[in-house]
């Protein structure tokens, strides 16, 4: 998105515009043809964001393994029965080991492109649905 700004040689001498231009539903893309691949990738964005509605980070998604939550739960895959993972051709906890290696989306944008970047962009429509933003996921069930 912004990364180019980051290989001249003083960033610092440029800005990005504030000014929204586009808004097209931009997401991971794969290549044609490897369907399980692409329902990989597909369900671990929607990880990242349901881990960020959920309230489960990188720092207390071990915590959240005990969850009285049954949602919250069969999300980090600590629920007999949960089948989601399996379905993938992962183990049921597979959402746990994604953020516990990056954390939820906020985190990962933030790390990459807002505030604890080089960059300094603000979420803006990046945000969950519930905090301004157009970020949704559906529920991994």
């Amino acid at each position: 998105m912004y990364i180019w700004l980051l290989n001249f040689r003083n960033p610092g001498e440029h800005v990005v515009l504030p000014e929204i231009i586009s808004k097209e539903p931009l997401g991971p893309a794969v290549r044609q043809g490897d369907d399980q691949w692409f329902d990989i990738v597909s369900w671990t964005a929607y990880a990242l964001i349901n881990a960020e509605e959920f309230g489960i980070t990188q720092a207390n998604v071990d915590d959240m393994k005990n969850s009285p939550n049954p949602d919250i739960k069969r999300f980090l895959g600590s629920e007999a029965g949960t089948r989601i993972g399996t379905d993938l051709g992962l183990t049921n906890d597979w959402a746990y080991y994604v953020i516990k290696g990056v954390g939820n989306y906020g985190e990962v944008f933030e790390r990459n492109l807002g505030q604890g970047s080089p960059l300094k962009i603000k979420r803006g429509l990046n945000a969950l649905w519930n905090k301004g933003g157009i970020q949704y996921a559906p529920p991994i069930r």
